[in-house]
């Protein structure tokens, strides 16, 4: 058989096992999950499931690597469709956020297979190149993330939370760094003017001094929003509790709040309003906090807001 009819044979069945990873891909990461009893659900067998199926396809990645640096027996894909079945297993109710988290990891996992098998076709007949070694070990690095999943919806908005606390830190640490700056914040994006060129006018492009008075009640602003947020997250390990629908729900309703606040444009306005009352992670000593934090909140949004409208 001559090598051009050998590749040929061994792409046919390599397109067909891209194009099913492709459709599993495109399903997990649009599809919905089978609805079941959320209260009788086994969450604990559903994870012991899925490392097992995860597992699976680690190694069958492996094995499909090195497989076809030699003349290869025809590929399958019975542990990507168990992962996938696995994955529907988990119903909704079980709390999107967690839902969202295991989605998100076996999408990364079913894309990083794709990317091998793309790679073995692009790659010559019995190889095994270093751009196929890294494609694996991209799969086999998706693959370790799921040990270290959240295990259950309160364990999966946790980590939301500090992700989101970590992103305000950075913002306010960018600003108070900018405001020790001496000169422009922004003169080294612009360039140096020559001599003969009179100081820029357009102070759109750096800080006035009435600019630097409205940022310390912002400041004060975003202050509050990493506070509100570490609050919440405490109310959350100390009460939080994923052990019913209607507190997944609230837990889940919790995170899509902290998400409103992150887009740069709307982040003053969108991270202040405090965690919710109904919700059962706040007790009344979190009740106490959360009014002192409203009046934190309307004392710094009023002074920006007379700062900005007063004359220059």
């Amino acid at each position: 058989m001559s090598s051009d009819n050998s590749r040929g044979d061994i792409s046919i069945p390599l397109r067909n096992l891209l194009n099913s990873i492709r459709c599993i891909r495109d399903r997990v990461r649009d599809g919905e999950s089978n609805e079941s009893d959320s209260e009788e659900f086994d969450l604990s067998n559903f994870w012991d499931t899925m490392n097992q199926a995860v597992k699976a396809v680690s190694q069958e990645a492996t094995k499909l690597s090195l497989a076809f640096s030699t003349p290869p027996p025809p590929p399958h894909q019975k542990s990507i469709l168990t992962m996938s079945t696995v994955y529907y297993w988990l119903p909704k109710s079980q709390g999107l956020s967690l839902r969202r988290a295991v989605r998100d990891a076996s999408v990364e996992v079913l894309e990083g297979v794709g990317q091998l098998v793309e790679v073995i076709l692009a790659s010559p007949l019995q190889s095994l190149s270093q751009e196929q070694l890294t494609s694996t070990g991209g799969v086999w690095s998706a693959c370790d993330r799921f040990p270290s999943l959240p295990r259950d919806n309160k364990a999966s908005v946790m980590l939301a939370l500090s992700a989101h606390i970590g992103v305000v830190k950075d913002a306010i640490e960018e600003i108070e760094q900018a405001l020790l700056e001496e000169e422009d914040p922004f003169s080294d994006l612009l360039g140096d003017l020559d001599e003969e060129e009179e100081p820029r006018g357009n102070q759109d492009t750096y800080w006035s001094e009435r600019d630097r008075r409205v940022i310390g009640p912002c400041q004060g602003l975003m202050k509050a929003s990493g506070a509100c947020l570490r609050k919440l997250s405490s109310a959350v390990r100390t009460n939080g509790d994923a052990g019913s629908a209607q507190n997944r729900a609230q837990l889940d309703d919790l995170e899509d709040f902290t998400c409103l606040s992150l887009p740069t444009l709307n982040f003053l306005l969108l991270s202040l309003t405090p965690p919710s009352r109904s919700s059962h992670v706040c007790g009344e000593s979190e009740l106490t906090w959360v009014q002192f934090l409203e009046a934190a909140v309307d004392h710094n949004l009023q002074k920006a807001k007379d700062l900005m409208q007063s004359d220059p």
